[in-house]
């Protein structure tokens, strides 16, 4: 059973499990289907947030229970209240969770000197956030904590996932440069010399784990991104070469040694001062992974999805979540202002 099985890792996931010989039950808000899932997929609706309509589509049980859609402590004792029914789970935690020695993690990264030194890569047993109730990454770390509490009640594998990346993304950091080319903008600020790494994660790969893991139970918290985490300059270069903009066109970087220069210029979604950068050993090492894509062998799909959202419309319109996470991305005025 996938919860959460419309959304952008689930449509993946589903499609992944029943490939692999799962009778998989695709659950949904609106009990949607995927065009690409097997026929055999069955569909059904329910909110996750309803204690009841989840134990009744759950009903008599299953062997594995995969929620693509869980937030929050009270997500891992609604879980575990299933736990004589459901054989194990898999569940998608992220890698906000992790805090660095001096206590700094994505929650202070807007405080001076407040961003978080990782070691790199970062392991799965580097010290997390306490968890809590105020914010995404401590909501993430209570959900991981009440679970991997029960590991004897309801196996379940947390896989933190990084940058995820792929259609369907209601965030899409991609957006960023493609469509500043789509708009011609050939110079393009990037702050911290164009070097910064937060890594990624495609959807198919943690697909990947997903089908893993649902074949190899265990009580494990694991990372979950790609094989490689190319730099902020790298993936401008590669969007560029999906999308046929050659350097031969003047395309150029404005590298800036440290944070973007004025508010709304070069600050990228993927600026960050320091690398966030993850091991994938223990992945290897416990459910025998290995990546399926690259991020540079999975643009194509999601650049066309982001060209096709934009046309005839607004960005803002296209992706209003975006807008509100980071603002305007956009504001070419003030880039021309500062690039002259």
């Amino acid at each position: 059973m996938v919860i959460g099985a419309t959304g952008q890792i689930g449509r993946v996931a589903v499609g992944a499990l029943a490939r692999d010989g799962w009778e998989v039950t695709a659950v949904s808000r609106g009990g949607g289907r995927d065009t690409e899932w097997p026929d055999e997929v069955r569909v059904t609706a329910a909110d996750r947030a309803d204690d009841a309509a989840l134990a009744a589509v759950v009903g008599e049980g299953c062997d594995v229970l995969v929620d693509l859609v869980a937030y929050g402590p009270e997500h891992a004792r609604q879980l575990t209240g299933l736990a004589g029914r459901v054989g194990s789970a898999v569940v998608i935690s992220s890698v906000s969770v992790y805090e660095d020695a001096k206590g700094r993690n994505f929650d202070t990264q807007a405080e001076p000197d407040g961003f978080p030194e990782y070691p790199v890569p970062i392991p799965e047993e580097q010290r997390t956030v306490r968890p809590g109730e105020s914010t995404y990454s401590t909501r993430k770390a209570g959900l991981e904590r009440e679970l991997l509490a029960v590991g004897d009640q309801l196996p379940a594998t947390l896989l933190r996932a990084g940058a995820i990346h792929g259609p369907y993304c209601r965030s899409p950091r991609e957006l960023y440069f493609v469509k500043r080319n789509l708009d011609g903008r050939r110079r393009r600020v990037l702050p911290y010399g164009g070097a910064s790494r937060f890594h990624p994660a495609s959807v198919h790969n943690i697909a990947e784990l997903i089908r893993l893991a649902a074949a190899r139970p265990g009580s494990r918290a694991l990372n979950a991104v790609d094989p490689e985490a190319p730099t902020v300059a790298e993936i401008a270069g590669a969007i560029d070469a999906v999308m046929g903009v050659e350097a031969a066109a003047g395309v150029e970087n404005v590298l800036v040694d440290g944070p973007p220069p004025a508010p709304t210029v070069g600050d990228t979604p993927w600026s960050v001062p320091v690398p966030v950068v993850c091991d994938m050993s223990a992945a290897e090492r416990d459910l025998g992974y290995r990546p399926v894509v690259t991020y540079a062998e999975s643009l194509p799909e999601t650049v066309a999805w982001i060209e096709g959202r934009l046309a005839g419309r607004d960005w803002r319109e296209a992706y209003p979540k975006m807008y509100e996470t980071y603002g305007d991305l956009f504001d070419y005025a003030a880039e021309d202002a500062w690039l002259a």
